[in-house]
């Protein structure tokens, strides 16, 4: 069994029932999520030894956090117990022309004030086949960006292979702290992981022909900003999940795919997908990307079977995509039509 590792914040997540607003009534839903933690979740599912690092207090909501993800599989003997916050994120569910909306309540938590040196990065990454972490967490605050470096760094002197999804955040950098911050990272990243506005905010590069409010895809345009990142900045894998929205209902979905040692480009068949969550769907095309990789299949298999994790995950509410191998290549081999499975 594969061992995985990421590293991030967990939040607690707190939605309105349903598709009402903040507060319309006087309830909402708690449960735990986060970019690196919905993918070790995923991993998890999907039969891999899934560890996930971050930082938490030793309190009934830091504990309730570690549960979440025991639950699901996840190994958790590497979290470091401190600090005062557990990070929270609400989350209202847009609907046909409304979008969605998430106002984030984290600031001071936890892992946000973890300084270097907190974990014993050599003994998380013994055995360690990958390391994945998101562009979120060195948002997070000068300690956690540091963090984010040693960690990469120890995995790279592990053998491991680093995957990273740069989740640009508006809510908590700029353009110029990300770009500052993330840039050389890239030189220790196997696999980078985006969509067009992270590589605009957080490479600094811009993708040709592309308008992301009108869902119109250039897929020419994607070839040449893979390949400009590939040769500029250092990856060799760089994947772009593509989402045309139509609506905050309705959307396509698919991903790209640029192997620059093969010099092949590939694109993934595509998904009308009815949106039940959105949140999470990159998290789980990052997770079904990572499998394919890790276990063998090829580049273009392995982004089929991400582009069909991601597609499933949007039809779960939550933060987890809580599916198996066998129901993400059923999808990834071309039955769609969701018939009742007897």
């Amino acid at each position: 069994m594969k061992k995985v590792v990421t590293f991030g914040e967990i939040m607690l997540r707190l939605s309105p029932p349903g598709f009402e607003r903040f507060f319309q009534s006087p309830l909402v839903g708690a449960t735990f999520g986060g970019g690196e933690a919905n993918v070790a979740v995923s991993l998890a599912h999907f039969g891999l030894d899934s560890y996930y690092v971050t930082r938490l207090p030793a309190h009934a909501i830091g504990e309730a956090a570690v549960k979440a993800l025991r639950a699901e599989g996840v190994r958790t003997e590497f979290i470091v117990r401190g600090g005062e916050r557990v990070g929270i994120y609400f989350a209202e569910t847009g609907a046909s022309q409304r979008p969605s909306t998430v106002i984030y309540d984290r600031a001071r938590s936890a892992v946000s004030e973890m300084a270097p040196g907190s974990v014993d990065w050599d003994a998380v990454f013994a055995g360690a086949a990958w390391f994945h972490v998101t562009g979120i967490t060195p948002a997070l605050g000068e300690k956690a960006a540091a963090s984010t470096r040693e960690a990469i760094e120890a995995a790279r002197r592990a053998g491991a292979r680093v995957s990273v999804d740069l989740n640009f955040r508006r809510k908590l950098w700029s353009e110029a702290q990300a770009q500052a911050t993330m840039r050389p990272l890239m030189k220790w990243v196997d696999v980078v992981i985006a969509n067009e506005e992270d590589i605009q905010s957080v490479l600094g590069l811009q993708v040709p022909g592309t308008d992301v409010t009108s869902g119109q895809l250039n897929l020419p345009g994607y070839r040449q900003v893979a390949e400009q990142i590939a040769r500029e900045l250092g990856p060799s894998l760089v994947a772009i999940t593509l989402r045309e929205s139509r609506s905050a209902s309705d959307n396509g979905w698919s991903a790209a795919l640029w192997d620059a040692r093969a010099a092949r480009f590939h694109h993934s068949q595509r998904y009308d997908v009815h949106l039940v969550d959105r949140i999470g769907a990159g998290d789980s095309f990052a997770a079904g990307l990572i499998y394919g990789l890790v276990t063998g299949r090829s580049a273009e298999g392995a982004l089929c079977f991400a582009a069909a994790a991601g597609a499933l995950k949007q039809a779960i509410p939550g933060d987890f995509n809580r599916v198996s191998v066998e129901e993400v290549d059923r999808l990834a081999k071309g039955d769609a039509s969701g018939r009742v499975q007897r």
